[in-house]
């Protein structure tokens, strides 16, 4: 019958063959198919630009499309030189501005006999679907880069216990040069999925307008057709690197063909290589993907002269946005009602940080990274400090304390210490007497504070006598001072003060009693 599609499992071996370097007359003979046969098969394999690994992989339904879609007019000359004008076409078309009418009048200004627009762009539709294996989507550059998860998972074993712990495989894609990252990470859940998007953003040394991930609940709260709501940390992600995210929408698997064609492709090329292999650190795998992702990314294109990276390095790479010199740290939030001393605690470290004190006992929100702690009060920041994980610490800010508080956070032994010399030498060693004598320098703090206050009240140089007699008595406390004072004993001259004698009284015996 006229026109009938040859099977395809023959064509596999004419183009096998004819790979093989075996003449045309050889295969017809061989696998008793006519010469004009063999003939069209091989140009059609030639026309399109496509290699034998590629037909290889195809279906044999997949085959009788792809050569079906092409008539006999394919494999004249002016049909065929249309074909290698596409290549150089479908990398400027991934170039801001640049459409098909365009790329046709320059088309047919080298080209003044070739095809009209209308046969030019429906053409290059056909070439499109037959060198593309999935949905072919025109790319602008910078635009878009498309993430997620492969469904089957990859493994490493605990040194220690020699437990097998199932990683998962996440894959990044930008649109327009198909340049792909890849890497193993403990989960899917958002610490590890926004770490891993960062890294891929970190691979291509830029930032694209937006980022397309699946609606995983690690990038997606809850999926909606027209206003999905966007995990917050995700968000976060996107605002530090001033990106957008644009999650697929449900049920509609066109929207991440890029991405899931990527994960195919790395599954022949990555996971089977490495699901025989035992690793013992995610490191350790991770290091092996990157050495097998970059053979992929230099191979060449399907029908094309040129690779992933070459595309990426020439056309995309320079249409990225520049990182930020920072990279992102999640942040993570509680809730605390600021205490009376003016500081709120930070419950997952045990710990406290200072707040003004004019927001005593209201209710704050905290938003820590691993570096700091923020802490709001309606929206409005009050506060961020360093974050400390030592447990059960006060990290105060002075300038937060109410003045009196100020004054408090302020003791120290080496301040009592100075402030007692500057009134005399005997104060200063008195109190440093007074600070030497207890377990702990604070348990003297107001002790010493009540003393030095004295010299407001009785005078500097009745303070000065008091310490002079009391550090005679070697006795060191507040309340030692005090009754000096208060009993006028520092206004007797020590040197003059006269022995106290015994009185005379039957009952005690004389020094003679002694003889």
């Amino acid at each position: 019958m006229a026109n009938k599609i040859t099977d395809m499992s023959k064509i596999r071996k004419v183009i096998k063959f004819y790979c093989d370097g075996k003449s045309k007359l050889f295969i017809s003979s061989y696998l008793s198919l006519s010469r004009n046969t063999v003939k069209k098969y091989i140009s059609l394999f030639e026309v399109l630009g496509l290699n034998f690994e590629f037909i290889d992989k195809k279906t044999d339904a997949e085959l009788e499309l792809l050569f079906s879609q092409t008539t006999v007019e394919s494999i004249s000359p002016k049909l065929q030189t249309l074909h290698n004008y596409f290549p150089k076409m479908e990398r400027e078309l991934k170039k801001v501005g640049v459409t098909i009418q365009h790329m046709w009048e320059q088309y047919a200004a080298i080209n003044p006999d070739g095809y009209r627009s209308s046969q030019f762009a429906h053409y290059y539709k056909v070439w499109s679907k037959q060198v593309n294996p999935v949905m072919h989507m025109n790319h602008k550059s910078g635009d878009k880069m498309y993430v997620d998860y492969a469904g089957k998972t990859l493994s490493i074993i605990d040194s220690d216990t020699g437990e097998i712990k199932e990683v998962q495989f996440f894959v990044a894609i930008l649109g327009a040069s198909q340049y792909t990252y890849a890497e193993a990470s403990m989960s899917q859940q958002k610490e590890d999925f926004v770490t891993s998007v960062e890294n891929a953003m970190r691979f291509f040394e830029g930032t694209p307008a937006a980022i397309v991930p699946d609606n995983l609940k690690s990038a997606v709260i809850k999926s909606s057709r027209f206003e999905p709501t966007i995990n917050e940390t995700l968000a976060d992600l996107a605002e530090h690197y001033e990106t957008t995210i644009l999650p697929t929408r449900a049920y509609k698997p066109r929207d991440k063909s890029l991405v899931e064609g990527a994960v195919k492709i790395l599954y022949r090329r990555i996971y089977v290589t490495l699901k025989e292999t035992k690793f013992f650190s995610l490191e350790e795998l991770n290091q092996q993907i990157w050495d097998l992702l970059d053979i992929h990314n230099n191979r060449k294109l399907t029908g094309r002269p040129y690779s992933r990276k070459e595309l990426f390095v020439e056309d995309e790479k320079q249409k990225l946005r520049p990182l930020p010199q920072e990279r992102f740290e999640i942040k993570y939030q509680s809730f605390a009602t600021v205490m009376q001393n003016g500081h709120v605690q930070l419950s997952q470290d045990k710990n406290y940080y200072s707040v003004p004190y004019q927001y005593v006992k209201k209710k704050t929100k905290l938003l820590y990274t691993r570096s700091t702690v923020e802490i709001y009060y309606k929206y409005n920041r009050i506060a961020v400090h360093q974050r400390n994980y030592k447990p059960y610490v006060y990290t105060t800010t002075p300038e937060h304390l109410a003045s009196s508080h100020q004054f408090v956070a302020q003791w120290s032994a080496a301040r009592f210490i100075d402030w007692a010399g500057s009134i005399d030498e005997s104060v200063g060693e008195y109190i440093m007497q007074i600070i030497e004598s207890r377990n702990h320098p604070e348990q003297a703090y107001k002790s010493c504070l009540g003393i030095l206050n004295f010299e407001k009240k009785v005078g500097k140089q009745r303070l000065i006598n008091a310490c002079k007699r009391a550090l005679d008595f070697r006795i060191y406390n507040f309340k030692t001072i005090q009754n000096i004072l208060e009993n006028n004993l520092d206004r007797i001259d020590l040197e003059q003060e006269p022995e106290h004698e015994l009185p005379n009284h039957g009952n005690i015996r004389g020094k003679q009693y002694y003889n």
